[in-house]
C-alpha cells in the first residue's frame, strides 16, 4: 500500500472512505497530521501496556508518549498511520538524516498483528524513502522481537549489525535496505 499525500507535512489526509475489497474493508496507509496526535498517543499506549510485564517499565513510559512528548517527536518526522475501519491500527515514523532515512516508532495495534500492516506500512516508510531520494532506509528492534526480524528480511532488509545490551539493557538488532 502506497503512502498517500504529497511531500508537505501540511497535506490533509483524504477525506473518502476506505474502499472495499471482497465486502471486506481495506487498510489505508496515510499522512498523519498534527489532528491526529491524540489518536496515535493511545495506539502507542495500546501497544506498549501489552509489554508492560516483559520490557523494563521506564522502555515502557518512553514509548508511550503524552500528546506534548509526541508532537515534538513530530519534529523532522513524517508519521504514517494505518487504518482499518477508520481506526488507527498501526503507525510509522521516517526520519531523514545524511541522505538515507531511519524507520522510527513501528507499532501495531495488538487486535491487528499478523495481517500484513507492518509490512504496509514498512512498505510506506520505503515509498517515502525513495521519493524523498534516500539512498538507503535503516530500521533496529529489539533482539527479542524476532516477528519483526523476519518481516524485515521479508521485505528485503539486510541486518547490519547488533548492539549489545543497548538502551535498558536490551540487544537491538539493526536493518539496512539499499534503495
Amino acid at each position: 500500500m502506497a503512502a498517500q499525500g504529497g511531500s508537505d507535512r501540511g497535506d490533509s489526509r483524504p477525506s473518502s472512505a476506505p474502499a472495499k475489497s471482497n465486502g471486506k474493508p481495506t487498510v489505508t496507509v496515510e499522512r498523519l497530521t498534527h489532528l491526529d496526535v491524540p489518536e496515535i498517543c493511545a495506539l502507542y499506549k495500546r501497544v506498549w501496556e501489552t509489554f508492560r510485564p516483559e520490557l523494563p517499565p521506564e522502555m515502557v513510559k518512553a514509548w508511550a508518549p503524552t500528546p506534548l512528548e509526541f508532537t515534538s517527536w513530530m519534529e523532522g518526522v513524517t508519521y504514517f498511520a494505518a487504518r482499518r475501519d477508520g481506526r488507527m491500527i498501526g503507525a510509522v515514523g521516517c526520519e531523514f538524516n545524511d541522505g538515507s532515512c531511519r524507520i522510527v516508532h513501528l507499532v501495531v495495534d495488538p487486535d491487528a498483528r499478523r495481517l500484513g500492516i507492518g509490512s504496509s506500512l514498512t512498505s510506506a516508510a520505503v515509498d517515502w524513502a525513495k521519493h524523498n531520494n534516500s539512498s538507503a532506509i535503516w530500521v533496529d528492534a529489539l533482539a527479542r522481537f524476532t516477528a519483526a526480524a523476519e518481516m524485515f528480511r521479508q521485505l528485503g532488509f539486510a541486518e547490519a549489525g547488533v548492539l549489545h545490551k543497548h538502551r535498558w539493557k536490551e540487544d537491538v538488532r539493526l536493518f539496512e535496505k539499499l534503495l
